[in-house]
């Protein structure tokens, strides 16, 4: 999976937000009804202008992001 042919970023939608397909319904959105509990089956239903190739595209930016995240030590543990 490439997100990055899904994933957009503009600034002019939703404050630059991670949008998909250049549409208004951003990763935030999509994750946060994942973690509600709502399944594929049940997101597609309610949004069908997404396809189950733009949530995970969605799983798999967020997967990256986390990846990338650096852990800043406090000035007491570098020593």
């Amino acid at each position: 999976m490439n997100y990055q042919d899904i994933i957009t970023i503009e600034s002019s939608k939703r404050s630059g937000k991670p949008c998909i397909r250049g549409m208004r319904i951003t990763v935030y959105d999509v994750l946060s009804y994942l973690a509600s509990g709502m399944t594929y089956e049940e997101i597609l239903e309610d949004f069908p202008y997404l396809s189950l190739e733009d949530i995970l595209a969605c799983l798999s930016y967020a997967a990256e992001r986390e990846r990338q995240t650096l852990v800043v030590l406090p000035k007491a543990e570098i020593q």
